[in-house]
């Protein structure tokens, strides 16, 4: 039925993507992302020291996204291919744009722990523009349905590639590809002609 939905949509990329995204019924534009996911926090990208220091403290999805503009994205894991390669980078090379639509934080997850996150964080030189977060056990990605099983490609449970525009917490946008590999609807370039 999705894949259907996505042929019969004759717009843009991001217009399919967004009618796949609706036949799953997952969070949808227009909802509350706290909400969508109650009780899940997130583990921000940080040193073995660092995290020793805040006694591994987390971060409640409220305080990343109330009284705020963010742009979510998420993606399969750290340090593969289309991730590193395109992903990150298009958000990276685009945060001045996004910063002067008004976004307050531009936020990278996937289901990694904190410190692969931050290793892969510092490599791509990518840490002082995006705050990178983990989602240790995918329940972030499960309560949004946004959990895909990569078992095929070793990496187990994993998130879909996706973005997302959220103002106070209500998603204004929501762009998921419809496939891991493919990168035509969740970089930062579609996100900004949507803010």
């Amino acid at each position: 039925m999705a894949s259907a939905l996505v042929r019969r949509a004759r717009g843009s990329p991001a217009a399919a993507a967004a009618l796949w995204a609706a036949s799953r019924g997952f969070a949808s534009v227009g909802s509350d992302i706290v909400s969508a996911a109650p009780g899940v926090s997130l583990q921000k990208a940080r040193s073995w020291d660092e995290g020793v220091a805040t006694k591994f403290s987390t971060t409640p999805l409220k305080d990343i996204f109330h009284g705020k503009k963010v742009v979510i994205f998420g993606l399969p894991g750290a340090y593969t291919g289309v991730c590193s390669q395109s992903h990150v980078p298009s958000y990276k090379n685009s945060i001045d744009k996004l910063k002067a639509k008004g976004i307050d934080s531009v936020i990278c997850v996937a289901v990694n722990d904190p410190y692969v996150l931050n290793g892969w964080a510092e490599k791509l030189q990518a840490k002082d523009a995006i705050e990178f977060y983990g989602d240790l056990d995918g329940s972030f990605h499960k309560s949004l349905d946004l959990e895909i099983d990569l078992s095929a490609a070793l990496l187990g449970r994993r998130s879909h590639r996706w973005s997302a525009f959220v103002d106070d917490g209500k998603i204004k946008a929501l762009n998921v590809e419809t496939a891991p590999s493919e990168f035509k609807v969740s970089g930062a370039e579609v996100i900004l002609d949507q803010i």
